[in-house]
């Protein structure tokens, strides 16, 4: 078996630097625990996690710590889509009830000190199966069954956790979830497009006439995939931590599983699909999304009902997400070169779910 890998960071990308000299010492004044004697800025060294399009995420060496900083994307102005807040809070609550996430340290809101909120919490080390990993890196096919296993399960165990004990219970409004959220993402696509395609406001038309009623209420992740789990250092397979809280809420767990299943590349899927490289579900050991789905009735007892409304649902919200991001990049917003080509991202899902609603499955489609 292979030896599981710790995830690294690097150096910071271009244009996306922190200032360490007002960090410091606003950590010198304000980071809980024991910390060793700060001597100047140049005690303080910033490295960057280089996945993930939305928030950014800084590893920090700090005082004989190692610490991790989100904050939101240079260019933003969109607060509430990007609220470090809200996930500080998240984490916080959350610990005592689902001990799966990283231990939250501080929040800042003075815009002063780096230019937007902050927060900073325990580096959690571990391996981080991320997209495009090398063959030499990836799991074998035993260690990613069980890593599949493991996904799943945790996924359900979220599903269950009791919000209300965790004092989440005002982190959403599940009355109404699905309508509100096909709604909402329907009016950001449009907001964000850059030019038509088809297939896009298809799905939008069909997930808006094809709505079902809510499954139940449950705390959800919304953005529950691959590279947002901290796996066992020394196991490889277990979970130790989920990551990225920043879309989070109270709704319906089904929309959730959507999500996920939007995130699951078959093989067989697209070009464009899999060039995207939503999360590394290609990898030999990797069930395909009807089994996923299969086992997450089977596990959590619930009834999935139309898989294909979810998926569908699914691949239309990442669409989205992927779009405002090339939205921002065609504005001149960013610069990041991972940027440039998105909008075959975009076709892609949109694509992908055009396909799914005319072969009434959720696999097998091209």
């Amino acid at each position: 078996m292979k030896v599981p890998r710790i995830d690294r960071a690097v150096p910071v990308r271009m244009g996306e630097e922190l200032d360490p000299e007002p960090l410091a010492r606003y950590l010198v004044g304000n980071l809980p625990g024991p910390t060793e004697r700060w001597t100047g800025d140049e005690d303080l060294e910033v490295l960057q996690f280089p996945s993930g399009f939305s928030n950014l995420t800084y590893l920090i060496r700090f005082g004989g710590r190692d610490l991790v900083l989100r904050r939101p994307p240079f260019g933003s102005r969109v607060k509430s889509a990007h609220d470090m807040e809200r996930e500080y809070r998240i984490l916080l609550r959350l610990g005592p009830v689902f001990p799966k996430v990283p231990e939250p340290l501080l929040f800042c809101e003075d815009e002063e000190v780096l230019g937007a909120p902050f927060y900073v919490m325990e580096w959690v080390r571990g391996e981080i199966l991320r997209p495009r990993m090398d063959a030499v890196e990836a799991p074998d096919p035993h260690r990613m069954a069980a890593i599949a296993k493991t996904f799943l399960e945790t996924l359900v165990e979220l599903h269950a956790v009791d919000f209300e004990a965790a004092g989440l219970g005002d982190l959403g409004r599940p009355e109404g979830y699905v309508e509100r959220q096909v709604e909402g993402w329907i009016g950001r696509y449009r907001k964000a497009r850059t030019e038509e395609i088809p297939e896009m406001e298809a799905a939008a038309g069909w997930l808006a006439a094809n709505r079902p009623a809510e499954s139940g209420a449950g705390l959800i992740h919304n953005d529950f995939k691959y590279d947002n789990l901290v796996l066992d250092p020394q196991t490889g397979v277990e979970v130790v931590a989920v990551l990225d809280w920043e879309m989070a809420t109270v709704g319906d767990p089904l929309m959730d599983l959507g999500t996920s299943l939007g995130y699951w590349v078959d093989p067989d899927d697209p070009p464009e699909l899999r060039a995207l490289q939503l999360s590394p579900t290609t990898i030999d050991g990797n069930p395909n999304r009807s089994e996923i789905a299969a086992r997450y009735a089977e596990v959590s007892g619930r009834d999935v009902g139309d898989l294909v409304f979810y998926y569908v649902y699914g691949l239309f919200k990442i669409a989205v997400i992927v779009q405002q991001i090339y939205y921002r990049y065609r504005k001149g917003h960013t610069g990041d070169p991972r940027f440039e080509h998105l909008d075959q991202g975009v076709l892609g899902c949109a694509r992908t779910a055009v396909q799914a609603i005319a072969k009434g499955r959720i696999d097998r489609l091209f």
